[in-house]
């Protein structure tokens, strides 16, 4: 019996030891997962605090194959946005998603519209106090909401897949864009009636799931990540791309255009110069390159603007009636506004600069008019009488003078008045040959003689 104890007894401590084992192997594995026990772990910091567009889009790329080609265990996406395209918002949304970094969205004001989208598909969502989530309404340019049924439920089933993602209640996904939704909001204690989107506050988001905890500050979000000495890397855009942003700033895209405008213009019709042809030039391809590096321009926007603008030279050259002109200037403005992130505003630029570029075109022709290109196409010389042209004989002179019939007059012919020989008309009688005539009359071209013995 005794043995048999002891050997019992063996067998429960060798149970509990093992047990002991077991639970120390899954805390660690639990820590694991929880957390990069890698001391200096990269962590990239990638602010977004912008309007969610393809520059937007761009730009995360960027930061994202960075992050990724350094071996980084998180990214912390700082957010701050009002929303943009939605297109965009699903291009940022795959890229979080597909990205072997895992993300943590840190809110930082405002992630409404498309960013809630872009926050919804990140592993984890930190949230400032103040800061808010949600109304993700769809809405047009002129911030008008769109009610159409297919689109409404089309991104309502698609926030409620990113909410899925993470296991996050699609009920409140669905509450933040369709306003016709009535829902129960069990977490929150109220019910989102119809004719509202619903917003989240931070404690509110994190009360129903949507944020895992809220952070004051950037320092704090990245310390609440319970990292192992992590090192911190600020991503910053790059050097072309801070060019791009400053390029592609409404001000300075207008001054480009005038630029661009009026130099064009100002060589085609003043040649000679070089210098505004040139110079205009590089307006423009400052312009579309700042819209190309921000992502906004691709190379068909450019084919179209070249197009247009050879179009309008061909105008010069080959007669159109105009149609040349107009698709000319139909692909340069297309062209334009395609690479523009809002048309809308790149319209409002065009026109603007269409208008201050002819202003200055009008001056620079006035000033340069004796230059101008159309002075190819007038006749500038005077044929006076001064400089020895005469448009014809001035046969008025010829009134009273005599001279010789050349032909027989019947009653027209040609006579000799003094060296020169002369259509002349009779007033309906015949007058032979070599008989001498007198000039009556003179009407014009038209010298009307008689004979020179009748009525002397």
């Amino acid at each position: 019996m005794e043995t048999f104890a002891r050997g019992k007894l063996k067998g429960l401590l060798s149970a509990v030891m093992l047990l002991c084992f077991v639970f120390a192997g899954t805390a660690a594995a639990a820590e694991s997962d929880s957390a990069d026990t890698s001391a200096g772990a990269a962590v990239y910091v990638v602010k977004a605090d912008r309007s969610v567009e393809s520059g937007l889009y761009q730009y995360l790329k960027r930061a994202y194959k960075e992050a990724e080609e350094a071996k980084a265990s998180r990214v912390l996406l700082v957010l701050n946005t009002l929303g943009g395209r939605l297109d965009s918002a699903l291009n940022i949304g795959e890229l979080i998603r597909e990205s072997k970094v895992p993300t943590t969205a840190y809110v930082q004001g405002k992630a409404v519209s498309a960013g809630t989208y872009i926050a919804l598909n990140a592993q984890q969502i930190v949230m400032e106090p103040g800061s808010t989530i949600g109304a993700a309404a769809v809405v047009d340019q002129n911030g008008t909401l769109i009610d159409n049924p297919k689109t409404v439920s089309y991104w309502t089933e698609t926030m409620k897949s990113a909410a899925l993602l993470n296991d996050r209640d699609p009920d409140i996904a669905a509450a933040m864009v369709n306003p016709a939704l009535k829902i129960e909001l069990k977490t929150l204690g109220r019910t989102k009636g119809a004719g509202e989107v619903l917003t989240l506050s931070a404690q509110d988001a994190v009360k129903a799931g949507y944020a895992e905890s809220t952070a004051a500050t950037v320092d704090d979000a990245l310390n609440g990540l319970h990292l192992n000495q992590p090192t911190i890397v600020q991503y910053e855009p790059g050097v072309m791309e801070r060019i791009a942003d400053f390029l592609t700033h409404p001000a300075v895209m207008t001054i480009l255009l005038i630029i661009g405008i009026a130099g064009v213009a100002i060589e085609f019709m003043v040649p000679g110069f070089g210098a505004p042809g040139i110079i205009g030039m590089i307006a423009f391809v400052l312009y579309f390159f700042g819209h190309y590096v921000s992502g906004f321009a691709g190379f068909e926007d450019v084919a179209l603007f070249i197009a247009g603008l050879l179009l309008l030279v061909s105008e010069f050259f080959i007669p159109s009636f105009g149609i040349l002109g107009v698709l000319g200037a139909a692909s340069l403005i297309a062209g334009v506004l395609l690479a523009a992130p809002n048309p809308k505003s790149a319209l409002l630029s065009l026109a603007t600069a269409v208008v201050i570029a002819a202003i200055i075109i009008f001056i620079v022709a006035k000033r340069f008019k004796h230059k101008g290109v159309w002075n190819k196409f007038i006749l500038r010389d005077q044929l006076t009488s001064d400089k020895g042209y005469r448009s014809s004989v001035n046969k008025a002179d010829y009134v009273g003078l005599h001279g010789v019939a050349v032909s027989p007059l019947r009653p027209a012919g040609t006579a000799l008045i003094g060296e020169a020989r002369v259509d002349v008309v009779t007033r309906g009688e015949f007058i032979a040959a070599n008989a001498e005539i007198t000039v009556i009359q003179v009407e014009g071209a038209r010298v009307v003689v008689r004979p020179k013995n009748e009525n002397e």
